[in-house]
């Protein structure tokens, strides 16, 4: 009987699992639509005023996903100042995630990582691009498009070793004579930024 009762339980919890399955971002309609719940809302609300403009109405269709995984992966690498890489198709790009370096290959699936500072190294065929950056986040999309989002981004053969020597050997001294929390903390961050441009320069 108690093996009975449990099977009921059991086909009931996954109807209704499955009656109220959310859909997967690669399920949705590739047309970005304007947001018409929130627009019909605000109409019986509000119908002597236009409705507020939402985030979506700002933003660009998203692209479908492909049937097929494209031979290549399209990359933009944006900074606050600047666009250091605008649709370029590349065969693969490895970013310094918070969990490891992350490569992305074509087909990847729909991912954010959120970067630490690191080495981005962008392989085309035989030649491979390399620069440092500080800290920000990637976007991979399911349509074989990445969007890499960093505060700084600096060459890799622009570095140099002397001045990176230097700025960790200065954070250092800080933190061993930091006598708050907050002094601690920006000699940390001191530290581990310079820490990871001298493996970048020796690695």
């Amino acid at each position: 009987m108690l093996r009975h009762g449990s099977r009921s339980l059991f086909n009931r919890a996954s109807a209704t699992s499955m009656r109220w399955r959310r859909q997967f971002s690669t399920d949705l309609p590739a047309e970005t639509a304007e947001d018409t719940k929130f627009v019909e809302s605000w109409k019986k609300m509000n119908p002597n005023m236009d409705p507020p403009k939402t985030p979506s109405a700002y933003m660009k269709p998203r692209p479908p996903t492909p049937a097929n995984i494209p031979s290549k992966l399209t990359v933009n690498l944006v900074l606050p100042y600047d666009s250091v890489l605008s649709s370029k198709e590349v065969d693969m790009v490895i970013v310094p995630a918070t969990t490891g370096q992350m490569g992305v290959l074509p087909g990847h699936v729909a991912t954010i990582a959120e970067l630490k500072p690191g080495i981005l190294s962008v392989h085309e065929g035989n030649d491979v691009t390399k620069c440092f950056l500080s800290s920000g986040f990637a976007f991979v999309h399911a349509n074989s498009v990445a969007d890499i989002i960093a505060i700084e981004a600096t060459p890799v053969d622009r570095l140099d070793p002397n001045l990176v020597q230097k700025g960790l050997a200065d954070f250092q001294q800080k933190l061993n004579t930091a006598s708050t929390d907050a002094e601690k903390a920006e000699a940390q961050i001191g530290i581990d930024v310079h820490s990871a441009l001298n493996a970048a320069l020796t690695g």
